[in-house]
């Protein structure tokens, strides 16, 4: 049995997905480490081999804290270490991290065991978000702690540019929700109305059983992210009114 990236982690070609270190901006002197870093710990049950990419999992977790921290320690330079702390966490959650992977496609390079491919783990975001922090790990080990700073500061802009300025209520709210009842927000549209060109939607959003939030917007986005900013509001407010 051959278990291989679906789209080719390191050559590419033409019909599915171009070589990862295109996409990344980043050429390994050892193809093993990156073959490491995008090997499952089911490929490597499935295929008899003991390597997989949790070591540099663990490894690309502390270079990827160490650098946020040193570019938030030098942008925020008024702020705390309470707030600091905050906007590094929220960088760093497995929600961003999910993200970025996501943005560079990185589940199509993944080597995967046959039961993780069939059961989605290619979109899972716990599974993306460990195998980038594996990628950093074997950028950092392959080409020293400047290669692997480059990279991510690449990802913290591409982050920056996908959220054209605006606060993403959506990723608070989850945070929220996993943190206080391990439960993920689901978003309903429940109405659209106006001609094609013209649509606005009517999204509501639930933790659990309980409709949380509702938010309108002209794109189904724009509506969630009204839904998530209703929540965290209600939210917010009940935890207020339990303190005093």
């Amino acid at each position: 049995m051959t278990l291989v990236p679906k789209g080719g982690a390191f050559e590419g070609n033409a019909t599915d997905n171009p070589p990862l270190e295109g996409v990344i901006g980043y050429r390994f002197s050892s193809v093993n480490l990156l073959k490491e870093a995008l090997s499952h710990r089911s490929y490597a049950s499935e295929s008899g081999n003991s390597v997989c990419n949790e070591r540099l999992e663990f490894l690309g977790d502390s270079v990827l804290s160490t650098v946020v921290a040193h570019r938030l320690y030098q942008e925020y330079s008024q702020e705390d270490e309470g707030h600091l702390s905050k906007r590094k966490s929220r960088i760093v959650s497995r929600l961003s991290l999910a993200r970025w992977a996501a943005r560079i496609n990185l589940g199509a390079y993944l080597y995967l065991g046959v039961g993780e491919e069939q059961s989605g783990g290619r979109a899972r975001p716990s599974l993306l978000g460990n195998a980038l922090e594996a990628l950093i790990g074997a950028i950092y080990l392959d080409g020293g702690y400047a290669s692997a700073e480059k990279f991510i500061h690449r990802l913290l802009e591409i982050g920056q540019e996908s959220s054209e300025g605006e606060f993403d209520y959506k990723s608070e709210l989850q945070e929220y929700a996993q943190k206080k009842s391990r439960m993920m927000p689901v978003y309903q549209v429940t109405k659209m109305v106006g001609p094609d060109h013209d649509k606005t939607f009517e999204v509501t959003v639930l933790i659990g059983e309980t409709i949380r939030g509702y938010g309108h917007g002209k794109n189904k986005k724009a509506a969630e992210q009204n839904a998530a900013r209703e929540a965290l509001k209600l939210i917010k407010g009940e935890g207020s009114k339990k303190a005093h």
